[in-house]
């Protein structure tokens, strides 16, 4: 039986993956936040896009990649919740 107390070995992935994202909406929040207090208005989108050049395109890529990557682990989290559990056979006495 395991103790309440102790602490698991690891990590599952998917707790990691939602710290992740946490991490990123909450600096994301706080950077426009900071922006703002100094600036007085939010991020220009447009000229902050003109300023990566052709980095531009690899950004958007990766994040896209990171959605679609989000996408696909809600998916098979929420398909393989909703697959009937197997039970063993019952063997007859």
């Amino acid at each position: 039986m395991k103790r309440i107390q102790q602490a698991p070995d690891d990590w599952p992935l998917g707790n990691i993956l939602w710290f992740a994202v946490l991490v990123w909406f909450s600096s994301s929040l706080l950077s426009q936040s900071a922006y703002m207090a100094i600036h007085g208005l939010p991020y220009d989108a447009v000229s902050m896009l003109k300023s990566l050049g052709p980095f531009y395109y690899l950004i958007i890529a990766l994040e896209l990649a990171m959605w679609g990557g989000l996408l696909v682990m809600g998916w098979l989290k929420l398909s393989r919740a909703r697959q009937p559990k197997s039970t063993p056979p019952v063997i007859p006495a």
